[in-house]
């Protein structure tokens, strides 16, 4: 399901909180699975619980995730327009382009991948 790099220089539940926010929106996690327990994902990645516990909430908050007391969490619906989380990721975007013109790409080489992610 999941790997750590304990190298990255994110923490580890950044980068487990990236993981599944991936997997949902690319639909290998579809509309209202569970996910794993909490538990049992600390214990196959050799973890705290804790540290799965902060990256569900904070999944929960950003509303890619939602929980039901006593069953678990589950991957939410596509959600709605949400006008700051579209600015956040445009400005990224707008870093990401900035950045592989820098390292030498033709806007024409990022077109071409940024139609690659959209045919996906």
């Amino acid at each position: 399901m999941l790997t750590l790099n304990y190298r990255d220089s994110r923490p580890i539940y950044g980068q487990i909180k990236d993981g599944l926010r991936r997997m949902i929106v690319t639909g290998a996690l579809e509309p209202d699975e569970k996910l794993p327990s909490v538990r049992s994902m600390a214990v196959d990645l050799a973890i705290n619980p804790n540290t799965i516990q902060r990256a569900y909430a904070e999944l929960e908050a950003e509303g890619f995730i939602y929980s039901v007391p006593g069953k678990g969490s589950f991957a939410s619906r596509r959600m709605g327009t949400d006008p700051t989380r579209q600015a956040e990721l445009v400005r990224r975007l707008r870093e990401l382009v900035a950045e592989l013109r820098y390292l030498g790409l033709k806007d024409s080489e990022i077109v071409s991948l940024m139609n690659e992610g959209v045919a996906q």
